[in-house]
């Protein structure tokens, strides 16, 4: 509904015996106000919390076992649900509690799933599944540099809710090769997004391994004349 100002009475009060008093306006009690903020905060809480520990977190890299993909003090966002539903897969890089310190945080990427046996030699890594039970050769030429090399010969047989992991600078990384296989349990959740610095902001994706992933050991003198590098693993301290 809208109202003509030409039509608003304005004319003098006529009672002339009566003194001229001021209209006097309603003021809204001062509670109100504080009433206000306070839903307004619950509300915020009521949001923002559920979000901060349930859905998403924010770490920060320390450290530089995952150079080159990610540098100290890189501010990043961890997706927490999407294990709620699925498996981590095989090249993703994940947010760990470390399974000798609780209170210590690490950050990696996955290279051995569930029930395969991981074998580290000549530099490069060898899994063993059902699909591939003659054994491939992981081809990370992606994401790290061609001189990398993952040292520490080794042969692991992973239980059924363990993962490998391997930070992608191998030389300054503390992973799987030497505190072992890492249970699901463990596991906090994906990486979803760096957020800082910004010139470096971008969402993170999970690593598609090449065709030549799948050469088996049989072909391995033909495999070594591929490229090698390292895989996309990180450490994160908190």
């Amino acid at each position: 509904m809208t109202y003509n100002t030409s039509n608003i009475n304005t004319e003098p009060n006529t009672h002339t015996n009566e003194p001229n008093q001021k209209e006097q306006q309603p003021e809204a009690p001062r509670e109100n106000f504080f009433i206000e903020v306070v839903k307004v905060i619950i509300l915020a809480l009521a949001i923002i919390i559920p979000v901060r520990y349930f859905l998403i977190q924010p770490f920060y890299v320390r450290g530089a076992s995952m150079e080159p993909n990610f540098y100290d003090y890189e501010y990043l966002i961890i997706d927490e649900i999407s294990y709620r539903f699925r498996e981590p897969q095989r090249g993703e890089v994940i947010v760990i509690r470390d399974p000798r310190n609780p209170k210590q945080y690490f950050i990696k990427r996955v290279i051995g799933l569930p029930g395969e046996k991981i074998k580290i030699r000549d530099g490069g890594v060898w899994i063993t599944n059902n699909t591939y039970p003659e054994g491939f050769f992981l081809n990370e030429t992606e994401y790290l540099p061609e001189d990398l090399q993952t040292s520490g010969d080794r042969i692991h047989v992973l239980k059924d809710e363990d993962y490998f992991l391997l930070g992608d600078n191998r030389p300054a990384s503390l992973d799987s090769r030497s505190i072992g296989p890492v249970p699901r349990k463990k596991i906090i959740g994906r990486v979803w997004l760096r957020a800082w610095p910004l010139r470096r902001a971008t969402t993170i994706h999970r690593i598609t391994y090449p065709a030549s992933e799948t050469a088996t050991e049989n072909k391995k003198n033909e495999v070594n004349t591929l490229q090698r590098k390292g895989n996309n693993l990180t450490m994160i301290s908190f």
